[in-house]
């Protein structure tokens, strides 16, 4: 017996309904049948708010709504506690939950502002005079070295350039679909930019992409090899991400299939499971060990990025991480998103990315390291501005993974551990795969990235800044409003009107 309500009601305009059937051809999730009689009916309890069959009625006749029966309001004892009791009673199992915490915590990139010049620093207008977009990711070298002539002589950094901050962040072959996956391969390669492979390995149709891809190596090694290796242009070794810290990754056995499984070389219908530590990692010694392995294993010419969750103690890790021979740290804040995490730990576990960024580019400035080391922001950044504030604060790029799907069409319908996404994202269905184009979603990624790229611009142009390494850290632009002197003090950042 279920003890609670539908959460969405369907609601369905029998005027202007034709009849045609679309809606049940297309919802994965049976939602929507004929029954015995002929009678279009909907089973409300398994909708789950994805708008396919909204935005594919020709007719206009559906709307999704927030079930209007709900439970005897209580502001303690919600309607989402009191369902989930519910839902655990009946199986006993820990909840499972997809995409980022959607809870209402505080959102930190909301409560900061951006300083704009005027008369005594003049604005730049873009459109005008050259802004400069490009980055470069790696280690950078403090020391002036000068040539016979007694002119510095540059130095290359054996790192990432890019043609824009964004890069696509880690989402796994098996957790999304191939051709989501060709898309953001695709598009990092027209960008000139980086997308990440994820800990499922790389398929071998997008070894062609290896100049702009970044592939990782998480605790359960899968897909693992010297030729995936040496295919990418740099190599992250995933210690945590935001929306589990603390929690390894798990591909159920069903999503283990055909090329899946061989990419992954595991056997078909096998559970992927990455357990949450690497068992060869106890300490910042025993992690240098493997940024050297991975080194040694591509001739040195791949730059070795760390990925870690955004915790309490972050600048301490960072600061390790920093000495040991790593060239860039990726910090995933707790938003960050996820095809399926255990609920109480996606909504209870880790800190803001803005707070964790702030910390760790304080911290590593103290030590004299922070040349040491690429910064590389995630978890929830959802436009340029979040982008230029992640900068501002001390980040030299950004990941950005769900405003990427929400690109290739994603709903945050929170589904995606059934397998059973609507738009061919977060499935491994040959049905619904084929619903996403990879050259459309590849152009609307280019297009994505391009529209914030020009906001960036408008913005430094405001700021009178004409390169975005000259923003990196610079959080004398940024201003916090509705701040605790506490909160203050950790971004590093005065109060509006100081």
């Amino acid at each position: 017996m279920e003890y609670r309500p539908a959460r969405f009601e369907v609601l369905r305009n029998m005027d202007k309904c034709n009849g045609c059937n679309r809606c049940v051809k297309e919802c994965a999730c049976g939602v929507h049948y004929r029954s015995d009689s002929g009678k279009l009916c909907t089973r409300d309890y398994a909708c789950v708010d994805c708008q396919r069959c909204v935005e594919t009625c020709p007719a206009g006749a559906l709307k999704i709504a927030l079930n209007r029966n709900t439970f005897h309001p209580n502001d303690n004892w919600s309607e989402r506690y009191i369902g989930e009791i519910y839902k655990q009673a009946a199986t006993g199992g820990v909840l499972l939950s997809s995409m980022g915490n959607p809870n209402p915590m505080p959102s930190y990139f909301d409560r900061i502002l951006i300083n704009a010049s005027q008369v005594t620093n003049p604005p730049i207008d873009p459109l005008r005079e050259p802004m400069e977009t490009k980055i470069t990711l790696g280690r950078r070298d403090r020391e002036i070295v000068r040539d016979a002539s007694g002119r510095i002589a540059p130095k290359l950094v054996r790192g990432l350039s890019a043609d824009v901050p964004i890069l696509f962040s880690a989402m796994s072959y098996g957790s999304i679909s191939y051709n989501a996956h060709a898309a953001l391969a695709m598009a990092a390669k027209e960008l000139n930019t980086y997308y990440n492979t994820g800990e499922g390995g790389l398929h071998k149709d997008f070894y062609a992409y290896g100049d702009n891809t970044i592939v990782q190596v998480a605790s359960g090694r899968f897909g693992v090899h010297s030729d995936y290796l040496n295919a990418g242009a740099a190599i992250e070794i995933k210690m945590g991400q935001g929306a589990k810290p603390g929690i390894g990754g798990h591909l159920p056995g069903e999503k283990t299939v055909g090329d899946i499984s061989a990419t992954r070389m595991i056997p078909e219908g096998s559970d992927a499971i990455s357990p949450a530590p690497h068992h060869d990692i106890y300490s910042i010694e025993d992690l240098r060990q493997l940024v050297d392995s991975l080194k040694e294993a591509t001739g040195h010419a791949k730059p070795i990025i760390v990925k870690v969750a955004a915790v309490h103690n972050i600048a301490v890790i960072a600061s390790g991480i920093a000495r040991s021979g790593a060239d860039i740290i990726a910090i995933d804040g707790y938003r960050g998103g996820t095809g399926a995490a255990p609920t109480r730990i996606r909504d209870n576990v880790g800190i803001p990315i803005e707070l964790a960024l702030a910390s760790v580019d304080s911290r590593l400035r103290q030590e004299g390291i922070r040349d040491r080391v690429s910064l590389i922001a995630g978890g929830s950044i959802r436009s340029s501005a979040d982008m230029i504030k992640a900068i501002a604060l001390g980040a030299d790029a950004v990941y950005i993974g769900t405003a990427a799907l929400c690109a290739l069409g994603c709903h945050l319908c929170r589904s995606c551990q059934q397998g059973k996404c609507n738009w061919g994202i977060a499935t491994q269905n040959p049905e619904l795969t084929k619903r996403l184009d990879p050259e459309e979603g590849a152009r609307r990624l280019v297009n994505l990235v391009s529209a914030w790229t020009h906001e960036a611009e408008e913005i430094m142009g405001g700021m009178g800044i004409n390169a975005i390494e000259v923003l990196r850290g610079n959080r004398l632009m940024l201003r916090g409003i509705g701040l605790t002197e506490t909160e203050l003090r950790i971004l590093g950042i005065s109060h509006a009107g100081e």
